[in-house]
């Protein structure tokens, strides 16, 4: 008896620690490694491919309806963990919680599900349908999105416009789609804006965050630090380095001008508990490499603020 109880308990523990890993994962940096955020018109289409970012995801979060480029209040989804569509949201958050169940009742993990999984055929069968879906939604959007749309900006070097057909990524590739004629000045804008939102968002300082992205970005980010402060913890970014980019697209709807920004960059981000600044995830030395999709819009004449973050596959 003492035995079964503890070999339930151990296994507990380790899916536990598992759930753990992916949340920790998802939840690190600036816009919990999720997409969220609004593009105009474009919020549910995929932005165009470029060498930064062949993929990226569609919005997780967002307060525009489909067919529609108007925020709607109070239509963000919901935050939390198991709240958050991905990879543990729905049909992946019911499998764990039923295998859970079945071991808090005696029956094993895979006792939650019928019988039909042990503990590690069920992440067998998790891991195999995602990678299924994975490359089901890579086919789909290969099909549907153009070969190349955008053009390189950055190699190690500054961002800059690079003539189409130069030397390079962007070598024999179509015209960017851009409608509102971006310059060197703007690609200067959006990387200051990623060292300065990056910062913001480690010293929790809401008010800087305010003037650098836009209310519905601020309360994702506002929901997300307090989901750290209620954990005890904060999430410390620094050093963060722009190492390659280039623009997906750019357009305009009305007076207001939008711009999709593939980003590669590194940057040290890490957890420490907010008491003693302990680590307690991540790394506090070794630099980490992301890659992102963001988008700036702006008033004609006015300054670039952050609208949307969209990871890349």
């Amino acid at each position: 008896m003492f035995r079964k109880a503890f070999r339930g308990l151990a296994m507990i523990a380790i899916a536990a620690a598992a759930i753990a890993m992916l949340a920790s994962t998802a939840d690190a940096r600036v816009g919990g490694g999720i997409s969220s955020g609004s593009r105009g018109t474009r919020t549910f289409s995929a932005p165009p491919s470029t060498s930064t970012a062949p993929y990226g995801s569609p919005m997780q979060r967002s307060v525009t309806q489909p067919g529609s480029s108007t925020p709607t209040p109070g239509m963000a989804s919901s935050g939390g963990f198991f709240g958050r569509p991905g990879l543990l949201g729905g049909f992946f958050g019911g499998f764990l919680t039923a295998g859970l169940l079945g071991m808090l009742f005696g029956h094993g993990f895979g006792g939650g599900l019928g019988g039909f999984f042990s503990f590690i055929g069920l992440f067998f069968q998790l891991g195999l349908v995602a990678l299924i879906g994975m490359m089901l939604w890579r086919y789909f959007q290969r099909r549907s999105q153009p070969a190349y749309a955008g053009t390189l900006y950055r190699d190690g070097s500054p961002l800059r416009p690079a003539a189409v057909g130069a030397t390079g990524l962007g070598r024999g590739s179509a015209p960017r789609s851009d409608s509102i004629n971006i310059t060197g000045a703007d690609f200067d804008a959006f990387e200051r804006l990623l060292g300065e939102i990056q910062a913001a968002y480690s010293a929790e300082d809401i008010g800087a965050l305010r003037s650098l992205a836009t209310p519905e970005m601020l309360s994702y980010f506002s929901e997300d630090l307090a989901q750290n402060a209620s954990r005890g913890i904060v999430n410390r970014v620094s050093d963060t380095k722009l190492l390659q980019g280039d623009l997906a697209e750019a357009w305009r709807e009305g007076d207001t001008e939008y711009a999709t920004v593939a980003m590669r960059f590194s940057m040290i981000d890490c957890m420490v508990e907010r008491a003693g600044g302990r680590v307690v995830e991540g790394n506090p030395v070794r630099p980490q490499e992301a890659t992102e999709l963001w988008t700036f819009r702006r008033a004609h004449g006015g300054p670039w603020m952050l609208s949307a973050i969209q990871q890349t596959k």
